[in-house]
């Protein structure tokens, strides 16, 4: 009787040693699924982080590009003014007596009046314009 136990002691351990190898390679099988899943997960989330950091950074440059832009756009600042026999004359005010010669003289549409030079000639009082591109002329100053 006592071999008896022991066949069916060694018989009821194969079985239980058998599922126990399963079950280990079962678990494995998981922990590799698991280190797998954690693994796509990290690098998502580092692809993420790193498009992030891009945009972020881009960002950041367009704004200091911009910045500096506008800065160095507000920096220059003109006034010109023209003295001779005791006139004084400013830019805005030479445009502004083109733009009525364009107007009154010439009778155009102040509309049309997009782009003016001017070249001032002090020791003739004059004032040689040419508006458009096309249109040429002189006033009194």
């Amino acid at each position: 009787m006592a071999e008896a136990k022991k066949t069916a002691k060694a018989t009821v351990k194969k079985p239980v040693a058998k599922a126990a190898e399963k079950v280990a390679a079962e678990t494995t099988a998981k922990k590799v699924a698991a280190e797998a899943t954690a693994k796509k997960t990290t690098a998502k989330t580092t692809e993420t982080k790193t498009t992030a950091a891009k945009t972020t950074a881009a960002k950041k440059t367009t704004t200091r590009t911009a910045a500096a832009k506008t800065k160095k756009t507000a920096a220059v600042k003109e006034n010109i003014s023209i003295q001779f026999a005791g006139k004084e004359y400013t830019t805005e005010q030479l445009v502004k007596i083109a733009k009525d010669v364009w107007e009154f003289d010439l009778a155009k549409n102040p509309a049309d009046f997009k782009e003016v030079q001017l070249y001032v000639k002090p020791e003739e009082a004059k004032a040689y314009y040419v508006i458009n591109g096309t249109e040429t002329g002189s006033f009194d100053i």
